[in-house]
């Protein structure tokens, strides 16, 4: 089966379809925080993100956080209370990456060296 081109040959990758997307789940932590909300809480507070990464630091994980929330991947709900109450959830949109991520999970199973 022949493979659909997002861009033709010489075209500025930034531009395209697959640029755009790399821009918006690329890194090293937004797709692990994806992960957790998908796969362990669909609802978590920064604390319990920072936990399960292990490996973030505050400000890379803030830092993830926002662009995710500018790039409407999440949604941040902060609760009026001292001390304060925030949650992060996937968005309708982020939730559309679903299947996206679960198919590099299945080529990652299948195809990992062993």
């Amino acid at each position: 089966m022949p493979i659909e081109k997002c861009c033709s040959t010489g075209a500025n990758i930034n531009y395209t379809g697959f640029g755009y997307t790399l821009s918006v789940i690329g890194g090293k932590y937004k797709m692990i925080i994806m992960y957790w909300l998908i796969e362990y809480k669909p609802i978590m507070r920064y604390n319990e993100l920072k936990r399960c990464i292990g490996t973030i630091s505050h400000k890379t994980l803030s830092t993830m956080l926002k662009e995710m929330e500018n790039d409407r991947l999440i949604v941040r709900t902060e609760y009026p209370q001292i001390p304060s109450k925030v949650e992060y959830s996937l968005s309708d949109r982020g939730k559309s990456l679903i299947s996206i991520l679960d198919m590099l999970c299945k080529w990652g199973e299948e195809n990992k060296l062993t």
